[in-house]
């Protein structure tokens, strides 16, 4: 049965890394269906969707609840990705937490001992980090 996939990355926070994020979505979509494709649109900006923000909580929140994984990528700091991660930690979801090797990740993140965290140098270390997760 193919796996739902949470992304969770920073919208309104920056989209500096909207390239990477498309990049994830891609590898995340060989694993499974991912819920939410719009987070690796390139042309999606610090504005968001063009949706009012209690028909964005809803959706998003079901979709925590639907998924099997939440994957996030928390090199750009945001508080939505955080009220995410914190959202599918208390409804019981595996979260892995993608960073690149540079960031001064935080240490909500760093001491939680219920999140699997990846650092990375290159999108190519994703690819395979992703490939162990789902065993292949």
């Amino acid at each position: 049965m193919k796996k739902k996939i949470y992304l969770a990355a920073a919208i309104r926070g920056g989209r500096d890394m909207a390239q990477t994020y498309k990049q994830i979505l891609t590898y995340l979509q060989k694993y499974g269906t991912v819920l939410d494709p719009h987070v690796g649109d390139t042309k999606l900006t610090t504005a968001g969707e063009m949706l009012d923000a209690a028909t964005i909580y809803q959706r998003d929140m079901t979709w925590l609840k639907e998924c099997d994984y939440v994957f996030a990528e928390v090199s750009t700091p945001s508080l939505g990705v955080g009220y995410e991660i914190a959202t599918a930690l208390n409804l019981g979801k595996k979260v892995i937490c993608l960073f690149k090797k540079d960031t001064n990740l935080s240490a909500m993140l760093q001491g939680n001992p219920n999140l699997t965290l990846i650092s990375y140098g290159n999108l190519k270390d994703i690819e395979q980090n992703l490939a162990k997760i789902f065993g292949f």
